[in-house]
């Protein structure tokens, strides 16, 4: 990774500014996560201020932002167009109670199963998707209601601002540290794009830099225009067009919006009975389970960035009780954002403070300074997303196809392209677990032998080389001659391992061919945990354990 994140010391001053630069970000952010759901914008922007806030407080991960994100708003895309926005709130509480569970089962850990290729297939995947999703911004609304690419002067002047904002991030901080680089960039790019509005006409009088108001305002006429348009790379989505026409307190184009109040003031509440449970549990656990993924990998991707460790089940918890409350206010839920956390960890933004105050600054957009934000520039925003994609791709990982195993580079590749084009970062990161949890399997199956001697007493002795698990029952079952072996038959585990029950059946299916011939088979050196297995197999091993203290084998321990 480029030295993009520049290691630095947490203070109280950048927690604050490194909050104001994520929350001017997060406007558009929870505005097009919202259109995905087909949601009102003032429910993405409300949900981000929750989830933000309770993460930021009880989360395990100082410094790491949270809030609405497209990957949990495509799950609640279909819910809201198939049961109606009043089902959505309860998913979301749903949602947080079972990720509380889950931090309290103390199971957030399984995040370390995650291979290291899988980790470098998502994070290089991720960067290729938030690159990809900037595309939507060089495009404006047609007569016919289409989404079309800018060209000649507004596409010159957005690459200009692109640029002009790419370049003053990667200077600034070898002059002065004083202020985060994205901060200045975007205020230093909306008063050059205020100007240029106001003295560059267009002939249908709309601005020539498209602003955070024009993105709104094209969101809403889009749907209007169609039910479903080709809005997926734009970070928009028109699957409820309907629900957003009729909830959407930004019709008019603004963001402006008063205090959040609970949802049963505002909506119908659905029967709480087994009905409504049985419609909502299904996308509670989607929800939960797309949350958390994204959150943890999120969290150890900060963790390698700022060298320290957070906890994964306090995020859980954290996580958790932020869908409640966000839930309970009529908020779409959320979890960590991996875009918005690498721009505050890049802007200095180390400890909570830094989340409480890019939650409180939405809220405040929301309630006072809506005009004023929404003539911030899309190049703007846009600019500072290319930064972070730059910083977030592993680059060196380019040079490490020749040194790395090819199910590595196999594994990583599946895992970013997974990303890339189906959009869906928890599945690609257990894609990933899975293909490398086969690979490792298939690997290690090969790996058992037998190394075979006879005793001076006779005994033929198999001294057992390699894991038997499920993969490698087969071959092991190969290894032994039951016809022709002695009467006594000694198997030497020392350097072996016993690692689930195919093992154990395997054992008992030898042990039942050698005493079919009237032959005796032994167990030697089993490991602790070899033997806790036998014994909780209870009657599934039956075989004879040979007694010899010298070596410290198991005595008189039949299953």
């Amino acid at each position: 990774m480029l030295d993009f994140f520049r290691q630095r010391s947490a203070s109280a001053k950048d927690d604050v500014l490194s909050g104001l630069t994520v929350a001017l970000a997060l406007v558009p952010e929870a505005i097009a996560f919202a259109f995905v759901a087909g949601v009102s914008p003032l429910i993405g922007l409300y949900s981000a201020f929750f989830i933000g806030l309770i993460t930021a407080i009880f989360g395990g991960r100082p410094g790491m932002i949270s809030g609405a994100t497209g990957a949990m708003a495509v799950v609640i895309v279909a819910l809201v167009a198939d049961y109606g926005v009043e089902y959505l709130f309860p998913t979301v509480i749903l949602c947080g109670l079972l990720q509380i569970a889950i931090g309290l089962g103390r199971l957030g850990k399984l995040i370390r199963m995650v291979p290291h290729p899988v980790m470098l297939g998502f994070v290089n995947g991720l960067a290729i998707v938030i690159g990809l999703a900037q595309l939507g911004s060089f495009k404006t609304l047609s007569s016919g209601g289409e989404l079309v690419f800018l060209n000649g002067k507004p596409l010159m002047l957005m690459l200009s601002l692109v640029i002009a904002t790419m370049c003053i991030i990667w200077l600034l901080p070898r002059f002065t540290k004083a202020l985060p680089a994205s901060l200045v960039a975007i205020l230093l790019v909306t008063f050059a794009s205020i100007a240029i509005n106001r003295n560059v006409e267009t002939p249908n009088g709309e601005n020539v830099l498209a602003t955070v108001g024009d993105m709104l305002r094209t969101n809403i006429k889009a749907a209007e225009f169609a039910e479903v348009g080709d809005l997926a790379t734009a970070g928009v989505a028109t699957g409820a067009a309907g629900e957003i026409a009729a909830k959407a307190d930004s019709a008019a184009g603004s963001i402006s919006g008063g205090l959040p109040v609970p949802f049963f003031m505002q909506y119908e509440m659905v029967p709480l009975n087994w009905e409504t449970l049985k419609i909502i549990f299904p996308f509670a656990i989607i929800l939960c389970g797309v949350g958390l993924i994204e959150s943890l990998m999120t969290l150890t991707l900060i963790d390698e960035i700022t060298e320290t460790r957070g906890k994964g089940n306090r995020e859980c918890v954290g996580q958790g009780a932020a869908n409640i409350v966000c839930g309970l206010f009529g908020g779409m839920g959320g979890c960590a954002m991996i875009g918005q956390s690498l721009i505050n960890v890049n802007s200095g933004g180390r400890g909570r403070l830094s989340g409480v105050t890019a939650a409180v600054c939405l809220l405040a957009f929301v309630l006072f300074l809506a005009p004023w934000i929404e003539q911030i520039p899309m190049a703007a925003l846009v600019g500072v997303m290319f930064m972070v994609v730059i910083g977030t791709f592993e680059w060196a990982s380019l040079k490490m196809f020749k040194r790395m195993p090819r199910s590595d580079v196999f594994v990583m590749l599946l895992v970013a392209g997974y990303t890339v084009f189906m959009h869906d970062l928890a599945s690609a990161v257990i894609l990933g677990v899975i293909v490398s949890a086969l690979v490792f399997a298939w690997q290690h199956a090969t790996h058992i032998g037998a190394d075979s001697k006879y005793n001076e007493f006779g005994s033929r002795i198999y001294q057992l080389h390699g894991p038997l698990f499920f993969a490698s029952v087969s071959s092991f079952k190969d290894m032994f001659n039951v016809n022709e072996d002695p009467d006594d038959v000694v198997i030497d585990f020392y350097y072996s391992r016993v690692y689930d029950q195919s093992g154990l059946e395997a054992i008992n299916w030898l042990a039942e061919k050698y005493e079919g011939c009237g032959k005796r088979l032994h167990l030697t050196h089993l490991s602790p945990e070899c033997r806790k297995l036998l014994d909780k197999a209870g009657d599934l091993v039956e075989i004879n354990m040979s007694e010899d203290p010298q070596y410290h084998i198991a005595t008189d321990r039949l299953a």
